[in-house]
């Protein structure tokens, strides 16, 4: 006799294992994928062709093609197609760029799995041969990376410039491209050793045009809210000593349930010059420390403002932390709690300090700041939806040309790697036995989704661009990829449309490992919600047997 089963799981309790779970699994990728497929956000792209989603939430729109951005905003609930979000926002911490790129090669190569897990392959079997050729691609990717000399420093600015450029071909600032990719450049470049993300600044400021946009070498942030007496300080320093703080200097209201018993006029009057001279107090020390700008996280008072433009001191308050720490890594000092040690070593100090009207709004610049090389960008546009879409464009070529300094080598977009990749694994799998060579074929099919992709946001026919590209390819034609502009293909290296292949190298091997994982989840297991007013939903599904429809 068989022992009867026992059910360890609450009553309700969704499981689901085998191939189904497998096919559910991969189905909910291919939803996320759709969810993309009409979004240009490749980096290599060669003109303006790319559509913009715009998102709509309670009290707010979003617009943007930026594939990370698009996934966080969504509210995806599959456990497996959460898989694809992770990735994309992994490619954007990681690289900055390809955030879509890594979720459609995802995507693609579970489409082309799907015949053999039906067919009844074991995943095991599938995720070694992938592992065989995501090794085999980054090895060929890193064998034709064109290496660039940092010795010429001119030739090193001209190829940051073209990644920059190549970077917002397919952004909404694609117009300006060569104007921001300068930018980008020279704010990337004012950097330390340590290229640190913090120390560039985006600012935005409503009205204008995107071309009086412009970069400050230094800190600048918007001008803080400031009470009376605030127009008679003085707006402009040279050479200042610069107090940072974290104390707030206004007199304290009355908490709430606070009581304080006195007996005569002269006990109250005690109190309340008590509470003067401490305010007072603060306010000498910082004057005796000899700092002419004063910063603070807290408020300033109407009090202190009158008091510090009576001496010829600048003040803000209510600073945010970001723009007072960026501050203090650049002009040098320390955020101080307390007034009570201002010496020297904890003022910072920088070459010129002054406030300057920017469109509609003032701001303050610390310029010549001595610690730390940083700068600040600030962005002029129109709607609040542009300008935030212009700020998530310019962090994506940012992170670009970061990495271009950091990893020397480039590759040639617009589909052009891709199609070698795929070329150089449809000729490998053909030199091996077994499953693995269908296994590796289909890894090579699935890379062609990039230029495909390209074609069809493009307007073009995919299948005739992609017949003359395998043949280019089969040629020697190595670089060779879309070309938008002429419906054509075109020598991508030499029309200088670069990336840096640590962008494909990540983007390649963070889309296989995520296929990979998908593969090797066979059995899932949903626990019902809790719920006071009733019983749990129905009945499980057991070993995997579909629901009834």
């Amino acid at each position: 006799l068989q022992p009867a089963s026992v059910i360890l799981l609450k009553e309700g309790t969704d499981t689901s294992q085998g191939i189904p779970q497998l096919i559910s699994n991969i189905n909910a990728c291919q939803v996320r994928k759709l969810a993309l497929l009409s979004l240009v956000v490749f980096l290599y792209l060669f003109c303006v062709c790319g559509m913009f989603l715009t998102l709509f939430f309670p009290g707010k729109a979003t617009i943007s093609n930026d594939g990370a951005t698009i996934l966080k905003l969504l509210d995806v609930v599959h456990p497996a197609a959460k898989t694809l979000v992770d990735i994309a926002n992994s490619q954007d911490a990681e690289v900055g760029d390809g955030t879509t790129s890594v979720t459609l090669l995802a995507a693609e190569f579970l489409k082309q799995l799907k015949p053999y897990v039906e067919e009844g392959l074991h995943p095991q079997t599938i995720i070694r041969a992938f592992r065989i050729a995501t090794n085999l691609a980054v090895n060929k990717i890193r064998e034709i990376a064109v290496s660039v000399k940092k010795d010429d420093k001119q030739e090193q600015r001209q190829l940051l410039e073209k990644c920059a450029a190549t970077a917002l071909n397919s952004k909404l600032i694609a117009g300006q491209k060569e104007f921001f990719s300068k930018m980008v450049v020279d704010a990337v470049a004012s950097l330390d050793e340590l290229l640190s993300l913090k120390m560039i600044g985006i600012k935005k400021v409503h009205g204008g045009a995107l071309e009086d946009s412009h970069l400050i070498s230094g800190v600048a942030f918007k001008k803080t809210f400031s009470y009376a007496g605030f127009e008679m300080q003085p707006k402009c320093y040279e050479n200042p000593k610069i107090a940072l703080l974290n104390v707030e200097l206004e007199l304290k209201a009355e908490k709430d349930n606070a009581e304080v018993r006195v007996k005569s006029v002269e006990e109250y009057q005690a109190i309340v010059d008590a509470e003067w001279n401490i305010l007072y107090d603060k306010l000498e020390k910082i004057y005796q420390s000899g700092a002419k700008v004063v910063l603070s996280k807290l408020p300033i008072g109407d009090v202190a403002t009158q008091y510090f433009a009576d001496r010829d001191l600048f003040c803000a308050g209510r600073v945010q932390e970001e723009d007072l720490k960026r501050t203090m890594m650049a002009c040098g000092g320390s955020i101080q709690t307390s007034v009570g040690a201002l010496t020297d070593d904890v003022l910072g100090q920088c070459e010129v300090f002054e406030e300057i009207q920017v469109g509609g709004e003032r701001y303050n610049f610390f310029k010549g700041c001595p610690k730390a090389k940083t700068c600040t960008i600030i962005l002029r546009g129109g709607a609040e939806q542009f300008t935030e879409e212009t700020e998530r464009s310019l962090h994506d070529a940012i992170m670009i040309v970061r990495r271009a300094i950091k990893n020397d080598s480039i590759v040639a977009g617009g589909g052009a790697i891709e199609m070698e990749l795929s070329k150089y694994l449809r000729d490998y799998s053909r030199t091996i036995p077994g499953k693995q060579q269908l296994l590796i074929g289909a890894y090579a099919k699935a890379l062609e989704i990039i230029p495909r992709q390209l074609c069809d946001n493009a307007g073009f026919d995919a299948t005739n661009i992609l017949n003359k590209l395998r043949a280019k390819h089969a040629q020697g034609g190595m670089w060779y990829g879309v070309d938008i502009n002429n419906e054509d293909i075109a020598d991508n290296f030499a029309a200088c449309v670069w990336e840096p292949s640590i962008v494909r190298i990540n983007a390649l091997t963070a889309a296989s490992e995520a296929a990979c994982l998908i593969l090797s989840v066979d059995e899932t297991i949903k626990n019902p919600r809790s719920s006071v007013d009733g019983p749990p939903g129905g009945r499980g599904r057991g070993r995997g047997r579909p629901h009834a429809h």
